[in-house]
């Protein structure tokens, strides 16, 4: 009996999970309650089973297994990477293995040294082959032939191969591919394919029902199921325009290029990554917002490459202590170090300072997710953007122009002398701007100082000040020399913030740190 009534328990639980009102409405007591409750419960979970067997059904035929291949010479054959692993280098490494930064082994794995490859007779390579380099997944996205997937899972492929669901094999051509998205364009030729319908990413939710179609591991069409547990995912290092999906339907090698779907079948995103400490799935994947797929499969099928908007500002996420050493109340939002010059911001009226809290009339929250929007937009469209300066809303119409290629700014050391500057109360030491420090750091025509130590643990530290940056700017005061800079802090007290203008290279932003009472 007790067993009884916790499964009856259990399945109202479940049912009120799934948006069933099982008590509200219905009359009697409890037994009667839970009586009325179970069925309606069973139901539901039905429902929702029926619901994404469909979603599969419909869906399924339109996702296409991706294998690729490298010509290689008869001297580079030994040690073959595992063709059914997924070769997303800035995750895994070269040929599966665990990337910079991602700690442990992939997982359980047979041993294998330098081997000579054989074919599918068992016979050795002879001369030059094609040979089996990794897979991955796509997704039909036209009639005649357009197929959606990774960047990394085509990468610099000399074959392309595609299977489509229904058995049918076919070498296609790269159309395009687009790294700083993930997102590349194939094309087989031919007709009468079943495309997927792209839905609208901006319109998620978090706890969103979600599934994944891909080929993890070469097991073909393998479906698993998961909510979306965070949308705007910036921050990640895996795209430069990292407005992600995070979901925890399981994503493993082999998945990458393949669609996120909602219940309705339609496409929210491309399955691209996970966070894993051993090379395994672990409950956190990433997907390219479909929004973004949209504009840069258009740009690869009609030009090759992507066309990016251009605002021509630096950004930086706006923070409680950045606003209040601005003297504004705190909002989210991404705060402007620097307006390039002739940029079309500059020309519209942005100014130093401004915080962005608004773009096209929706939330701007993080400055990942506002960069990846711009880029998302055509060169020549108009944006309105919502800014508070000085705490006043100033609403301004921005032209954009397009991102020029990204251009390589160079680095430099300062040579170990005995630093000319003061030590500071807050844990680092400045140097004044020397002619010859000025050319090896790129700040010729600059004024400041420079940042020679950083000593750990100090709240310098803890704010992210290094060496080798250039502080133009204390607590919105220009600084030219280090006596500049050791009145501004002379009365500074414990618990103080100290709000910096520094430049990193070619660009500036501002950071925040706070004065520690035990280093004062």
């Amino acid at each position: 009996m007790k067993s009884k009534r916790i499964g009856y328990a259990m399945g109202a639980v479940l049912a009120l999970l799934l948006g069933v009102a099982l008590v509200g409405g219905l009359g009697g007591t409890p037994k009667q309650v839970r009586a009325q409750s179970a069925p309606e419960a069973r139901t539901a979970l039905n429902g929702l089973s029926d619901a994404f067997a469909k979603a599969v059904e419909v869906t399924s035929p339109s996702v296409v297994f991706i294998e690729v291949e490298k010509e290689m010479k008869r001297s580079e054959m030994g040690g073959m990477p595992d063709p059914h692993g997924d070769i997303f280098e800035r995750f895994f490494g070269p040929f599966g293995m665990p990337g910079p930064g991602m700690p442990g082994p992939r997982g359980p794995r047979m041993p294998r040294g330098p081997q000579q490859p054989r074919n599918d007779q068992g016979n050795d390579y002879e001369g030059d082959q094609f040979m089996p380099y990794g897979q991955g997944t796509g997704f039909v996205i036209s009639q005649d032939g357009y197929i959606v997937t990774n960047a990394h899972v085509v990468g610099d492929a000399d074959k392309v191969k595609v299977k489509l669901a229904d058995g049918r094999e076919f070498e296609a051509k790269i159309i395009g591919s687009d790294k700083q998205t993930e997102i590349a364009v194939i094309k087989v030729e031919a007709t009468g394919l079943p495309p997927l319908k792209l839905g609208d990413s901006d319109k998620l939710r978090v706890g969103e029902w979600v599934m994944a179609i891909g080929n993890p591991f070469g097991l073909s069409h393998t479906v698993t199921a998961g909510i979306i547990s965070a949308c705007g995912r910036g921050s990640t290092g895996i795209t430069q325009y990292s407005d992600l999906i995070q979901t925890d339907a399981a994503i493993n090698p082999g998945n990458s290029g393949g669609p996120l779907l909602n219940l309705d079948g339609e496409v929210i995103g491309v399955n691209t990554a996970l966070y894993s400490r051993s090379g395994g799935y672990m409950g956190i994947s990433f997907a390219v917002p479909v929004n973004i797929v949209k504009y840069v499969q258009e740009q690869l099928i009609n030009h090759g490459s992507v066309s990016r908007g251009y605002l021509g500002l630096i950004l930086q996420d706006n923070t409680p202590d950045l606003a209040k050493g601005m003297q504004v109340e705190y909002t989210k939002g991404v705060l402007v170090p620097e307006v390039l010059a002739d940029g079309p911001a500059g020309q519209a009226g942005v100014q130093p300072e401004d915080i962005i809290v608004e773009l096209n009339g929706q939330p701007v929250e993080e400055s990942a997710s506002f960069k990846s929007r711009v880029g998302s937009t055509a060169p020549g469209s108009e944006v309105n953007l919502g800014i508070l300066r000085a705490g006043k809303r100033i609403d301004l119409k921005v032209k954009l122009g397009e991102l020029p290629k990204e251009r390589e700014v160079g680095g430099g050391m300062i040579e170990k002398k005995t630093p000319e500057g003061s030590k500071i109360k807050l844990g680092f030491t400045v140097q004044n701007l020397t002619e010859e420090i000025a050319g090896q750091l790129g700040f010729e025509n600059q004024k400041g100082v420079v940042v020679t130590e950083v000593l750990p643990g100090s709240p310098a530290d803890h704010a992210g000040l290094v060496p080798e940056l250039l502080i133009q700017e204390a607590n919105r005061k220009p600084i030219t020399n280090a006596n500049d800079f050791e009145s501004v802090i002379k009365d500074a007290k414990p618990g103080d913030a100290l709000l910096l203008k520094v430049r990193d290279g070619e660009f500036s932003r501002y950071i925040s740190l706070k004065i520690d009472e035990e280093k004062k």
